[in-house]
């Protein structure tokens, strides 16, 4: 099963429609809003999932700082 972390900025019925359709979300406007991306992005590596996110400065922590991850989707 495919897992995800929703950054906050993603829009809460995107979460809805995933979680509908059996996927495991894990919400950061839900659970820790306003941590730290890095924070984010460790929790998505730690778990295993992708992170799905608005916020275009994952780009800059995973392609020019090269900070592993384990799948990022930007909507």
């Amino acid at each position: 099963m495919i897992k995800f972390v929703a950054d906050e900025g993603v829009d809460a019925p995107i979460v809805r429609l995933l979680r509908q359709n059996g996927f495991e979300v894990i919400y950061i406007a839900e659970e820790s809003p306003s941590i730290d991306d890095s924070i984010v992005l460790h929790i998505a590596n730690r778990d295993n999932r992708i992170l799905i996110t608005k916020d275009k400065d994952f780009g800059e922590l995973v392609y020019r700082l090269r900070q592993v991850h384990t799948g990022v989707i930007l909507t």
